[in-house]
């Protein structure tokens, strides 16, 4: 959803990336190369980005890593969290998710010691498409991103590491995606969401 967070950005809102693990190890690189990489995408796309630290392959639903979460909630107090979609194959995707559900309602308890902060409640979660299942998409909905889509593709392109030494096909294969969703809405590029909870809109025009 890197189109969506440098548009966001770009409009004014707040947005701030929690980073769950340092995504090490990994084949290639590591983790002092990693942290400079996703510093330099948040640089591209706009905004800052804080690392949880909890550890990359071994992420677990607890109540511990619930309320860090929580207390990052508290933090930054988010209008809405973006969340990976609840459907995967990566364990740590799915860990993640959970984790983020139960956290926002977490983060609103008092009397809670092992939560920082004062009690915040976000009023949205919303769930982006980034599944290792070979799966179709039924989004909800999708934001047009045609304006910042060569800033996504840069920002990826800062994981020198991970997708340039390697010559990996995944830098192809999201921009093929966002194609897809464009055209699915008639633009050149777009991002796939999905909600449980019901959208409102202000009015048609709002539309694309």
């Amino acid at each position: 959803m890197g189109g969506t967070i440098a548009l966001l950005a770009s409009q004014g809102h707040q947005v701030h990336l929690l980073d769950v693990t340092n995504g090490e190890p990994t084949p290639f690189g590591n983790p002092e190369t990693r942290a400079r990489e996703s510093a330099e995408s948040a640089r591209v796309l706009g905004v800052e980005r804080t690392l949880l630290g909890l550890k990359n392959r071994e992420v677990v639903h607890s109540i511990e890593n619930r309320h860090k979460m929580a207390s990052m909630y508290r933090k930054f107090r988010p209008d809405a969290i973006f969340l990976p979609y609840p459907l995967d194959a990566h364990p740590d995707h799915v860990a993640v998710t959970r984790i983020g559900e139960d956290a926002r309602f977490d983060a609103k308890l008092t009397n809670c010691p092992t939560i920082v902060g004062e009690p915040w409640y976000p009023k949205r979660i919303i769930y982006y498409f980034c599944t290792h299942l070979r799966m179709s998409f039924s989004p909800t909905f999708c934001i047009d991103v045609s304006a910042t889509m060569e800033r996504k593709m840069q920002a990826i392109r800062m994981y020198h590491s991970q997708f340039i030494v390697n010559k990996s096909s995944v830098p192809e294969m999201v921009q093929t995606m966002g194609g897809y969703f464009g055209g699915r809405l008639g633009t050149p590029y777009a991002e796939p969401f999905f909600t449980h909870e019901v959208l409102g809109l202000g009015g048609l025009d709002q539309l694309v």
